[in-house]
């Protein structure tokens, strides 16, 4: 009874810990100026993210007992994370126009391209991953990610 005092049923608390959950994800990958151009460290960031949050406990559990849980957030709207992860890409993409490792561009646009690249390889990876062929390993779309954003973000 305590948990439904705060939230009003069992799909408001678990859209609660996924943003808690998945914005960690992202503020553990925003790394410090570290003397590495922006993008470098962007594509880093993302790619990293993307493995994580693949791999996370309550995205697994999601995805094998409640996939439609996730789709309003592919379908209809941002989330608090999402709306969290553009306000992130948007900071660091700034970044790289001033230090001019990434291509000038609408700001918002391109951090909302980047959402959509990174949202299809966390989510739907795992339809295409074959973990017996290397080629199509998980890791193969890891480096393919991070060739994908390499190319989409260099000036």
């Amino acid at each position: 009874m305590t948990l439904y005092r705060r939230w009003p049923d069992v799909r408001t608390i678990v859209g609660d810990l996924m943003t808690r959950e998945w914005v960690a994800i992202g503020a553990r990958l925003d790394p410090p100026d570290d003397g590495r151009p922006v993008r470098a460290r962007l594509v880093e960031g993302l790619v990293e993210g993307v493995r994580t949050f693949r791999g996370h406990p309550l995205l697994r559990k999601i995805i094998e007992v409640d996939p439609e849980l996730l789709l309003p957030y592919v379908l209809d709207r941002c989330g608090a994370s999402q709306l969290a992860f553009l306000e992130l890409f948007e900071q660091a993409l700034d970044a790289g126009h001033r230090d001019g490792t990434v291509r000038r561009g609408h700001p918002a646009r391109q951090a909302r391209s980047l959402l959509l690249i990174v949202q299809s390889f966390a989510l739907s990876a795992r339809t295409v991953v074959a973990a017996d062929d290397a080629e199509l390993a998980a890791e193969a779309f890891d480096a393919e990610l991070r060739h994908i954003l390499e190319r989409t973000l260099a000036p």
